[in-house]
C-alpha cells in the first residue's frame, strides 16, 4: 500500500494558487498531475465531471476538498497533487464551504491507495497539524510536515474530540444488550456498513476510515466490518449491510436503499462519525 508521501512530490504542490472557482481549483490540481505525467487531461476532466454529476460531495470537510474519478486508460500512475488556494472559494456544500484547500488522486486501482488515504484523514483530522499546512512557506516544507518530521502529525487530537468515542460497551457487553433484537453487533444485524461515493475510491474511504477508528475506540472493530463502495454498487450491496453512511448530495441520489442511509458532514471527524452511528445502534 502506497503511504502519502510517496504520492506526492515537490512538483505537485502549489501553494497560494489562485482560481476563480471550484471549476479552476480542480482544474489546477489536475494539471500539476498532467504536468508530471501521472494522467492525460482526460482525468482532470473527469474529476470536474465527478462534481458536476454529483455536487460538492468531495468536499469532505471543512475547506477540504478531495477531488478524484474512477481508474481509467487517462491514469499513467497513482500519485497526488496539492493545491492551497490564496483565497477560498465556493463548491456549493451546505457546511463545509468555502474550501482553501484541493488536494487530488489519481489512482490506478481500487486498492493500492488505502493507506495514503488513511493517513490523509488523520491529518487532515487534527487541529496542529492542519494549521501547520496552511502555513508552511514552501512544498518542501509540506512534505515535512505530512512525513511528520516536524512533529506536528503525532498531534492526536480531533478537531471536533470534545465527545467522548469510548464506552460503547465490550464485546460481551453489547452481545448481552441484544435481548430486545436491537441493532447491535452479534444481535438484530449484519453486523457491516457501507460507506459510499460517488466513486467508492476517494472520499468514501475518508469516511471508512474515520469509522473504523470509532468502532476501535468502542471495543467494536472486531464485530462491525466497514466497506467504502461507490453510488452504483452500494445499491445491491445495501442488502448485506445494516446501514449506509455518507455525504448530503450523495444520498439524494440513493434514494431508498432498503437500509437507513444517515449523512456526515466531516468525513474527517470522530465526534461526527460517533453521533451518527450511537444514534442508529440506539446507544
Amino acid at each position: 500500500m502506497s503511504t502519502l508521501t510517496s504520492l506526492l512530490s515537490e512538483n505537485r504542490i502549489a501553494l497560494d494558487a489562485d482560481a476563480d472557482d471550484w471549476r479552476s481549483a480542480v482544474t489546477r490540481a489536475g494539471t500539476l498531475l498532467e504536468d508530471t505525467g501521472s494522467v492525460d487531461h482526460a482525468y482532470t476532466r473527469a474529476m470536474v465531471d465527478s462534481v458536476v454529476d454529483n455536487g460538492p460531495y468531495i468536499v469532505v470537510a471543512p475547506g477540504f476538498a478531495f477531488a478524484h474519478a474512477r481508474p481509467s486508460e487517462a491514469v499513467h500512475e497513482t500519485a497526488m497533487s496539492w493545491v492551497r488556494l490564496a483565497r477560498p472559494v465556493e463548491f456549493g456544500h451546505d457546511r463545509n464551504d468555502p474550501v482553501d484547500l484541493v488536494v487530488a488522486l489519481a489512482a490506478t486501482d481500487a486498492t493500492t491507495h488505502t493507506r495514503a488515504m488513511a493517513q490523509l484523514a488523520k491529518v487532515i483530522g487534527k487541529r496542529a497539524t492542519r494549521h501547520a499546512l496552511d502555513t508552511a512557506h514552501s512544498p518542501a516544507e509540506v512534505l515535512t510536515i505530512l512525513d511528520g518530521r516536524d512533529g506536528g502529525s503525532t498531534d492526536s487530537t480531533d478537531s471536533t474530540s470534545s465527545t467522548d468515542t469510548t464506552g460503547a460497551g465490550t464485546a460481551a457487553e453489547v452481545s448481552s444488550s441484544t435481548a430486545d433484537g436491537g441493532r447491535y453487533p452479534g444481535g438484530n444485524s449484519r453486523d457491516h456498513i457501507l460507506t459510499v461515493c460517488g466513486n467508492g475510491l476517494g472520499t468514501s474511504l475518508f469516511l471508512k476510515n474515520t469509522t473504523e477508528d470509532v468502532l476501535k475506540r468502542w471495543g467494536w472493530d472486531a464485530l462491525v466490518s466497514v466497506e467504502a463502495t461507490d453510488t452504483i454498487s452500494a445499491k445491491g450491496k445495501a442488502k448485506d449491510a445494516d446501514f449506509i453512511l455518507t455525504s448530503g448530495e450523495i444520498a439524494k441520489t440513493l434514494g431508498d436503499p432498503g437500509v437507513p442511509v444517515r449523512v456526515v458532514e466531516n468525513f474527517t471527524s470522530a465526534r461526527a462519525v460517533d453521533a451518527v452511528l450511537r444514534t442508529l445502534y440506539a446507544l
